[in-house]
């Protein structure tokens, strides 16, 4: 599943502009829907970048630095959503900005980081424009569970909003191996996801989660 998702994000991302130094597929955390991500980090293909949410979690900092070293030692691209200092503590890549962290100045100590922004409509794409971001993540671009009830972009809706935002975009939201292709040629960097990671069955090739906080140190 994860490989089928990749081959389609390496294909997106040939065929965009402006997207040389970016990954072409990210994973999302979800400190509910994903609250242990290394498995998923692990099935990543080199070259991956991971966003790193789990707003919520007490041990924040310290999982993220352990993931941030898992990283590293894969070769995966770590950034760290909403807090620009954790981002630099822990040598992430870049910072994360949710819609309303746009509202606010990126602090000037982050400015070496890549800023990626979520997005779901035009207008917070403009804002994430304005305030700097290298890229946007713009979805939902098909009906997902986390989401339930909210309006899908659709490709056509997607490729439109991507062509007038003169960002590097990735297409988040209800996206997977069956229907991912569908976003070639809507002008997308690449894919951003966190459900199709959750039920990938090549969870069961991988080290086990023991093996893996053994690696890594007790997060």
């Amino acid at each position: 599943m994860i490989s089928t998702l990749a081959s389609a994000a390496r294909s997106l991302k040939s065929r965009a502009r402006k997207s040389a130094s970016l990954p072409p597929l990210i994973l999302v955390t979800d400190e509910i829907r994903l609250p242990d991500p290394r498995a998923a980090i692990m099935a990543l293909p080199k070259g991956s970048g991971v966003v790193f949410r789990h707003y919520a979690s007490p041990d924040r900092a310290k999982l993220a630095a352990a993931l941030a070293a898992l990283c590293r030692r894969r070769r995966l691209f770590f950034i760290v959503g909403g807090d620009a200092r954790l981002a630099l503590e822990v040598r992430a890549g870049g910072l994360h900005l949710r819609e309303r962290d746009l509202a606010r100045p990126i602090p000037g100590f982050a400015q070496r980081l890549l800023i990626t922004a979520s997005a779901h409509s035009r207008r917070a794409l403009i804002r994430a424009k304005r305030a700097g971001a290298d890229a946007a993540l713009l979805g939902p671009v098909f009906p997902t569970a986390s989401h339930p009830g909210a309006p899908a972009l659709g490709p056509l809706r997607f490729a439109a909003m991507v062509r007038r935002s003169g960002l590097p975009i990735y297409a988040l939201g209800g996206i997977g191996p069956g229907n991912a292709r569908r976003l070639i040629g809507t002008g997308a960097t690449g894919i951003a996801a966190l459900a199709a990671f959750r039920r990938s069955p090549e969870k069961s090739e991988l080290p086990s989660k023991g093996r893996s906080a053994g690696e890594m140190g007790s997060p």
